[in-house]
């Protein structure tokens, strides 16, 4: 079964094959094309083909739609981009100024009529009909991150992020047009997964609203049968498996903790203390945090999916990945002196007449070696880049002392002991402890989690989070949205222990001097959303509390139909954001249902993926609107 990534992967491939079926002699010759794609364009590509292999499928040429190009006759352009105004306004001055001689416009979700009759009636006029080849409406409004995390935008993600959908002054108007944005993205990730999903969501929020929206986008397909995308297709060709999947849509209010919690895992920690987006790490360079007025240099790092490390350790602890790194280390070094140790027994470091007696014993052997140093190559630059990556989350774990933040939120999200509230004041103040957002989101936190907080409590974190230097605006936020929602901060039974798990990093030939850093072993719990998941799945208690949408079934039958055959796998959405704790969650989830003999699928989505620090930055502007 095709994972989503490959999915879309596959059809960006077909396009660049000029929407030919991709052939082995395609691959082997490809057609040479320049490629011209939209910002939008460029977010959905970048995380799945690198510059390498879009060499490989015959670009010759990737430029921007709104940057200056010079005219290149005979070679086909291919565009891939959103069917905006401003888009297609720059398509019409191409075909006007015969810019090339083959145009295949792909729209990254549908154009609209009135657009295309448009785009036709510029180019009759600009008498260049005959160059424009095809127009297709290619369905691949989202990004994927991972083979099963996508999200729905990167540029101008502001546009769908939490603070957007719950500012006071949103009007209805702007409200259905982000609305109309999600459900567009969500459409054309089942129409890549070629699956129509039976659809759940909590009730009386933003999720609502974009279930019902979807269903009747689903539904409205379905029965066109001239544009039906998904072909009487029940699931066989799609990418699950015979049953149809369950799409879960929730809303970010399920569970406001998580978001900013810090974290402890490889993935979750490069996104909350480096720049990390569309698997791109921005490093500073020689690991030093960087100075507030000089311009310190950075190194990008791409994190690939074919690298075994990154694939086997994302959702790691970290201290495991700063072994698994060393080891990887400790295997190369011992690859890179068994060639030396053959160039040597070969002579090949002196100008001994001994060195061509002995070349027929060690020719195989040095052949075999330098066959491999390819590999050796690649892997010395993945351990480098790892080497910069685990430095540098290191030195903002020592320098912020991450690590007691982190250990003191796991005990107030799991409930392991009970908390006082001088432990949480004492980190809150102690100025060697973290930034003034750490202690925010620890605040945050410990206030959400916390059953009853007094108002003598709360003006006293108050004063403290002031002389802290904290930007204290989400806490009016936060103390409004606790009065209106009846959290259920049940984060069951996490917490963590304290391992030695250091002693083999501290020896003296290692990379990571971990000293000074708490020894955390992560215990595993459910978070709320996957808590949502297991009872959606098993219709338990908080099963029933969901809104229940067949878009395949008569609107009388359609929950029977539903019922009768309950799903395996499951998308699950969250509209206002998401975070890479609750994607490695759901992983887990899934891994747990695997070993107690459920196999389930299940891919991950949001509206946007903001880190900590973003996301209280929005909490931080609701709470000033409140002022």
């Amino acid at each position: 079964m095709s994972t989503l990534r490959e999915r879309q992967l596959n059809a960006l491939k077909q396009m660049l094959n000029l929407n030919q079926p991709l052939t082995k002699s395609s691959a082997n010759e490809p057609m040479w094309k320049i490629l011209i794609y939209d910002r939008v364009g460029q977010d959905i590509i970048s995380p799945l083909i690198s510059v390498k292999e879009l060499r490989e499928l015959g670009v010759t040429l990737h430029v921007q739609l709104h940057s200056d190009r010079d005219p290149i006759p005979e070679v086909p352009a291919v565009y891939f981009c959103a069917p905006t105004e401003e888009n297609l306004g720059r398509i019409c001055q191409d075909l006007d100024n015969g810019v090339y001689d083959q145009y295949h416009l792909n729209f990254i979700s549908p154009i609209s009529r009135q657009k295309l009759e448009d785009l036709a009636a510029s180019a009759i006029q600009s008498n260049s009909v005959v160059n424009i080849h095809k127009v297709y409406d290619q369905y691949l409004n989202f990004i994927c991150v991972e083979e099963d995390l996508f999200i729905m935008k990167h540029q101008q993600s502001d546009s769908l992020s939490y603070y957007a959908i719950n500012k006071g002054d949103t009007k209805d108007t702007e409200m259905e047009a982000i609305m109309d944005n999600i459900v567009e993205s969500l459409f054309s990730v089942f129409v890549t997964l070629g699956n129509v999903p039976i659809i759940r969501s909590t009730k009386g929020n933003a999720a609502e609203m974009v279930a019902k929206k979807l269903d009747k986008k689903l539904r409205e397909n379905l029965w066109d049968a001239r544009n039906n995308l998904f072909h009487g297709n029940t699931g066989q060709l799609g990418s699950f498996s015979f049953t149809r999947p369950m799409l879960l849509i929730l809303d970010r209010n399920i569970d406001m903790a998580t978001p900013l919690h810090h974290t402890w895992t490889y993935q979750a920690l490069a996104h909350d203390v480096l720049d990390l987006s569309l698997n791109r790490a921005t490093v500073p360079e020689g690991g030093a945090a960087s100075l507030p007025d000089a311009k310190p240099k950075t190194r990008v790092c791409d994190l690939d999916p074919r690298d075994p490390l990154w694939t086997e350790h994302k959702g790691s602890p970290f201290p495991t990945v700063a072994e698994a790194i060393q080891e990887d280390l400790d295997k190369y070094r011992s690859s890179e002196a068994e060639v030396k140790r053959l160039k040597t027994s070969m002579g090949l470091d002196t100008d001994s007449a001994l060195a061509l007696s002995l070349v027929s014993d060690n020719t195989q052997r040095l052949t075999s070696a330098v066959n491999s140093l390819p590999q050796l190559m690649e892997k010395k630059r993945l351990i480098d880049m790892h080497t910069t990556i685990a430095t540098a989350i290191l030195n903002a774990i020592k320098s912020r002392r991450l690590d007691s933040f982190f250990e003191l939120e796991e005990k107030i999200m799991s409930k392991s002991s009970a908390i006082e509230s001088k432990a949480v004041l004492d980190l809150i103040s102690d100025p060697n402890a973290g930034t003034p957002e750490d202690k925010m989101r620890l605040f945050v936190i410990y206030y959400l989690c916390t059953t009853e907080v007094t108002e003598q409590e709360f003006e006293k974190f108050e004063a403290a989070l002031k002389s802290a230097n904290c930007d204290v605006n989400p806490m009016a936020y936060m103390r409004r949205w606790k009065g209106f929602t009846k959290m259920s901060s049940d984060y069951s039974g996490g917490g963590t222990k304290t391992v030695s798990m250091f002693s083999k990093l501290v020896s003296q030939g290692s990379s990571f001097v971990m000293e000074g850093v708490k020894n955390l072993v992560v215990k595993k719990h459910k978070l709320p959303i996957s808590r949502a998941v297991e009872s959606a799945f098993g219709a338990g208690e908080g099963g029933a509390d969901l809104t229940w949408l067949d878009p395949r079934a008569a609107r009388s039958s359609r929950t029977e139909s539903a019922r009768r055959q309950p799903p395996t796998d499951a998308v699950v959405f969250v509209v206002g954001g998401g975070n890479y704790i609750e994607y490695h969650n759901l992983l887990d989830f899934a891994k747990q249902q695997a070993t107690s003999g459920t196999s389930r699928k299940i891919i991950y989505g949001a509206t946007t993926l903001p880190n900590a620090s973003q996301f209280l930055k929005q909490l931080s502007l609701l709470g000033e609107e409140m002022q």
